[in-house]
């Protein structure tokens, strides 16, 4: 979502980088650009305006032109004056401190993903925070969307309100609200129905569920895919109902994200959650100093931390190491490696979260962040016997073709994996003979094989990671 920004602030820095000393002038110019650079991100106007002047003053002080590495002062400078404008350092928690059951309003337009995000929200207030949630659904207006809440209920191990027809929004608030105090749960999320556009309506009903349920945390569901139209749409809600807080939707998409840079400035409330996909896990806290950095090139290390905590399988991880370090690694090791990636999500976004790779990035070009290299060696390993995963030295031109055929590749294909492997194999057992001490003293080469080229990334010699 931020990739044209990130990109066309890292080459105002980089301009700045090579100049050395900073005159007045080349910080006006840079300004510049930072404020077109903005523009076309979508960014609104106001915000815009107040950022690029905030980022002048402090840039055109004596200690920044004056100091050894300008372009870096100013960066920091920019980082900053991101991290205020994205709502400040520190992710913005959901207050939960009310008495239970503590209701949760959920509001927003028609197909923003409100919904979903119930659910995701119900998921995630579950598993993180231990909390026994009800999902109850107030939409009488779009067809099935009772029926699609309580489904989402059973994906995330929660419980939903039972159907009762011809209940109007507010009665089926308090009936959520009354099961809620009888069966004891903690956190009970009212879904409210959207429309296609704000209206009165819309507004009055919201308003009605507001007043008889005096909820703890009024989330706003916005699209971050629609752009300026999504801070329009919260400033709206604001006004007229009072919201506590903002989930953007789709934050994995490739629209511009100027929404995310003005929602706070623009509308008051804070950004707490953003959604990034369709799954019921793809719920995280927004944290403006984590996206400030990606936008900077910086990355976000701590995030992708988390993100390995919580999705990879560290038993697994730790046998995986440990068989590594034995030189006892097999195709069924390399098997689980490529499943434990592949719960991380792409290589472009676990890219995207490294510092200084959104350079690497745009030299590689997408095709070589596919992951089809890694899901044709699944195939290929898949096709293979017990036996075969465990000694692939016995894969002669009869089993290659076999596997070539169960796999639906090549036997060029099933020739690249052993290959590759057999290199893996050999560096691990180098590894393991040098051990730690001999790998400081002898360098990184000591474990390439003796006269191994460059290779070409999947093909012989290669990895699908160079």
């Amino acid at each position: 979502m931020f990739e044209a920004l990130s990109g066309r602030l890292s080459g105002v820095f980089d301009g700045l980088a090579k100049r050395g000393a900073l005159s007045e002038a080349d910080v006006m110019e840079a300004m510049r650009e930072v404020r077109l650079a903005m523009l076309d991100a979508d960014v609104a106007l106001p915000v815009v305006k107040d950022f690029v002047n905030k980022v002048r003053e402090g840039a055109v002080g004596h200690e920044v032109l004056e100091s050894i590495s300008p372009g870096q002062a100013v960066a920091k400078i920019v980082n900053d004056a991101l991290i205020d404008a994205l709502g400040g350092a520190g992710a913005v928690p959901l207050n939960l401190s009310a008495t239970p059951p503590v209701p949760v309003l959920m509001v927003g337009l028609q197909g923003s993903g409100k919904t979903t995000t119930s659910g995701k929200l119900a998921l995630r207030l579950r598993t993180r925070e231990r909390k026994k949630v009800l999902l109850a659904s107030l939409d009488t207006q779009r067809p099935a969307a009772q029926l699609q809440l309580a489904q989402l209920a059973e994906q995330a191990g929660v419980v939903s309100l039972p159907i009762v027809a011809g209940q109007t929004p507010v009665e089926i608030a308090h009936r959520a609200l009354d099961t809620g105090r009888r069966e004891g749960y903690d956190v009970v999320i009212l879904d409210t129905a959207g429309r296609l556009s704000i209206d009165e309506a819309l507004m009055e009903e919201v308003r009605q569920i507001r007043d008889a349920t005096n909820p703890a945390e009024t989330l706003l569901v916005v699209d971050a895919m629609t752009g300026q139209d999504a801070v329009n749409t919260a400033k709206s809600f604001n006004e007229a109902v009072g919201v506590t807080g903002v989930v953007m939707s789709r934050m994995d998409g490739d629209a511009r994200g100027g929404a995310a840079l003005s929602m706070k400035a623009i509308t008051g409330a804070p950004i707490k959650l953003t959604g990034s996909g369709e799954k019921l896990d793809a719920l995280e806290e927004f944290h403006p100093e984590r996206v400030a950095g990606r936008i900077l090139g910086l990355g976000d290390i701590a995030g992708l931390v988390e993100k390995a905590a919580d999705t990879l399988d560290h038993e697994e991880g730790e046998r995986l190491a440990n068989r590594m370090m034995a030189g006892k690694f097999d195709l069924d090791d390399y098997a689980s490696q490529i499943r434990q990636i592949n719960k991380l999500g792409s290589i472009s976004g676990i890219l995207g979260m490294l510092p200084g790779m959104g350079k690497v990035k745009e030299a590689l070009g997408d095709k070589d962040l596919d992951t089809s290299i890694l899901r044709k060696h699944q195939a290929i390993i898949s096709s293979m016997t017990k036996a075969e995963r465990r000694t692939p030295a016995i894969i002669k031109a009869s089993r290659k073709k076999r596997i070539a055929a169960g796999s639906g590749t090549t036997v060029q294909d099933v020739n690249k994996l052993l290959k590759q492997f057999e290199m893996m194999s050999t560096m691990m057992k180098r590894f393991n003979k040098l051990g730690v001490k001999g790998l400081m003293r002898q360098g990184m080469s000591a474990l390439m094989p003796k006269g191994m080229g460059g290779g070409s990334p999947g093909g012989p010699g290669g990895s699908p990671f160079r």
